[in-house]
């Protein structure tokens, strides 16, 4: 890594726009050594660990994470489980301690020796907070409640407890044996509690505010509460209505009131208590919560923090009363630096290319932990102290033999001449002059970005497609985070518009430069990536020979009647109400293109999901299959919802995607790939 703390020279550096691609797309790729194994398969993605939460003790000599593993898809269709690990950063390895069960929510408990965690041992009907020295030893659960604890906050004696749950009230009995669902009435809210564990038999006591509470931070004094609280548990709300409040212990008083609407992210108190920083959007009209704000926790009243930055905030943490350090995206890639909280001042202090930074934590010392990813490696701990940074996990040495596809940003000028960027893996084995088979994958949101770190998951092709011959691209088109808020709220009003002929563009740039075969180009994303997936398959079907379609998005009308996000949809996406142009929804949706679709399209959904009713699935495999002879098959997961949580799940949709493409862009593409999958043949590049 390098440090830099001039944001201005990295800035201009980073601009330096070329107005088609970079130019070291064009230069010759290295080839790879022959004793790595070729590339990574499919069954290797399901082995893959990763750091998710760092955590320093307040002496910044210890650091707590978790390590996400894997269940084995032949064995469990379970989620992933987090364990707890912790490191002496004066040692050279980590220790295990929490293995037995999924951990979360970890944190050191103050003024004691130990580490807290959110946490449900094999029998226990509910949650519970557990605690462990940090010498080690047996976990022991030192608070449950009626209900599983979402969350909770540790006040400044680390004795009182501020947690979240759902409403202890009981639902409405009846002497039926069966009893119908009401639909988005009667819905449970989340409340927020107080208690002090350390008194027995202590009962804690719910806040007086109305609403569903979501955020519950201690003033430093340990007399207040900064809270966030919307006015019912819809996801709707959840989003678009979240409001702060600083209230008394019990919430029945409200001192203050913070002015300001819009998504919301995360909120912190400054060490004197006099005010708070918050993320959070820059209007009701702002797609993320990624701008910076500070506010009078005397009057409510707020100021952004550098409202022009063409980056996304991420994450910050109070230093003393008057600094804040952060994490912003800047595109594709990632800055960790400081701030003045009069938005002066501003200075990166680690601006990398790889790793690519995910969080952070800081101790009173001025120690900092990061959980980062690059090209090469999902997410492992970094630590930096003294202006020196170093990688301190390899949580899959085994992946430091396998061979991987070189990994480039390249950059291309849309039609209308807005500069854009993403990331483009290419074929293991690389050989210039060669014109390869191409996979674009399509982030959703669109309020999301692709950065220049890990890019392979179980729905994103990444190294396993690098493997078996394909380039993989990333396009952010516009719309997408790290470049400010003009840039993310540039594709409203105007839904499979301007930002999918971005796509289009970059795809057309990478046949121009002679790598990649235009007849073998195909296309996946999920969620509205799914959205455009379907896109690219009917309007621009010329362009596309296969398509595999995630929890997407295949009619504008239907997908808001049966959205749980109705009003976002309106508010930072569509600008206009379905209702007002009816028409103009229906041509703006893949549907109305399935007549002329010749894309062969997998389509795959989760049969439990409420963002994108699985019915949109249903329509677009129905009118194709009705209106065409193209190939089609709809795929449901029982139990999934917006995207798969479970092992099986994750790797039959993982082999299914490759087959596909493998069968449309690479083989002859005559018939349908079976419906069933013969493993035995698919856990091999061959």
């Amino acid at each position: 890594m390098t440090i830099n703390k001039n944001i201005s020279h990295m800035t201009s550096y980073r601009l330096q726009w070329v107005s088609l691609i970079l130019i070291a797309l064009l230069m010759p790729i290295m080839v790879v050594g022959q004793e790595q194994s070729e590339g990574l398969t499919p069954e290797e993605l399901t082995k893959i660990e990763q750091v998710g939460e760092v955590e320093l003790s307040d002496s910044g000599e210890l650091v707590a994470y978790t390590l996400s593993k894997q269940a084995d898809p032949y064995e469990k269709n379970k989620p992933a489980q987090n364990h707890l690990y912790v490191r002496d950063l004066s040692s050279e390895e980590s220790l295990p301690y929490v293995t037995t069960m999924s951990v979360s929510e970890i944190a050191f408990r103050p003024n004691e020796e130990s580490i807290t965690f959110l946490g449900k041992r094999s029998g226990d009907e509910r949650n519970g907070i557990f605690e462990i020295s940090i010498s080690g030893g047996e976990a022991q659960k030192i608070f449950s409640f009626k209900q599983d604890i979402a969350s909770y906050s540790w006040g400044p004696d680390g004795n009182h407890l501020a947690f979240m749950a759902p409403d202890t009230a009981k639902e409405p009995e009846s002497d039926l044996p069966y009893q119908p669902e009401i639909y988005e009435e009667n819905l449970t809210q989340r409340r927020g509690f107080v208690t002090n564990i350390a008194k027995e038999g202590h009962q804690p006591h719910q806040l007086q505010v109305n609403g569903s509470v979501y955020q519950m931070h201690w003033s430093p004094n340990g007399k207040r509460l900064a809270i966030a609280v919307a006015p019912t548990p819809l996801v709707d709300d959840y989003y678009m209505s979240q409001q702060v409040k600083i209230v008394n212990l019990r919430g029945s008083e409200v001192y203050t009131e913070v002015d300001h609407e819009g998504k919301l992210g995360d909120i912190a108190w400054s060490p004197d208590g006099s005010r708070l920083a918050m993320i959070a959007g820059a209007d009701i009209h702002d797609p993320i919560d990624g701008r910076l704000f500070v506010v009078s926790a005397e009057d409510g009243s707020v100021t952004q923090l550098q409202p022009q930055l063409e980056q996304k905030f991420e994450q910050f943490e109070w230093i003393d009363n008057n600094t804040i350090q952060y994490l912003t995206s800047e595109g594709v890639w990632s800055n960790y630096g400081s701030i003045n909280v009069d938005g002066t001042g501003m200075e990166t202090i680690v601006d990398v290319e790889e790793p690519n930074i995910t969080s952070f934590d800081r101790a009173e010392d001025g120690t900092v932990v990061f959980s980062a990813s690059s090209s090469k490696h999902p997410r492992e701990l970094f630590s930096l102290k003294s202006g020196e940074t170093q990688r301190l996990t390899n949580s899959n040495p085994w992946l430091d033999e396998v061979a991987l596809g070189q990994q480039k940003v390249v950059k291309w000028t849309a039609n209308d001449g807005t500069e854009l960027q993403g990331v483009l893996v290419y074929p293991l084995n690389y050989e210039k002059g060669t014109k390869y088979p191409m996979i674009t994958t399509v982030h959703g949101g669109p309020e999301a970005h692709y950065d220049h770190g890990w890019v392979t998951s179980y729905s994103d092709p990444g190294q396993v497609a690098a493997a078996q011959g394909y380039f993989v691209f990333y396009p952010n088109y516009r719309g997408s985070t790290g470049r400010g808020e003009d840039f993310a709220k540039s594709s409203q009003g105007d839904l499979a518009g301007a930002e999918f002929d971005d796509i289009v563009a970059g795809v057309d740039e990478l046949v121009s430069v002679g790598l990649v075969d235009e007849t073998k180009i195909g296309v996946t994303g999920g969620s509205y990536g799914g959205y455009a997936t379907g896109w690219m398959s009917t309007r621009y079907t010329d362009k596309f020979a296969a398509g595999v379609m995630f929890v997407g998005i295949s009619n504008n009308i239907s997908k808001w009647g049966t959205s749980d996000i109705p009003e976002e949809l309106y508010l930072v996406h569509a600008r206009e109400r379905i209702w007002n142009d009816y028409q103009d929804f229906l041509e703006r949706s893949p549907i109305y293109y399935t007549g002329q679709a010749d894309t062969p399209l997998l389509i795959m959904h989760g049969k439990n999901d409420t963002r994108v009713s699985p019915s949109q699935s249903y329509e677009m495999y129905r009118h194709i299959k009705t209106r065409t002879n193209t190939p089609v098959r709809l795929v449901l997961y029982p139990g999934e919802g917006h995207g798969n949580v479970n092992a099986t799940a994750r790797y039959d949709y993982n082999l299914r995607m490759m087959r596909w493409f493998n069968t449309y862009l690479k083989g002859e593409g005559e018939e349908k790939p079976d419906d069933q999958l013969q493993l035995q043949d698919t856990i091999t590049n061959n």
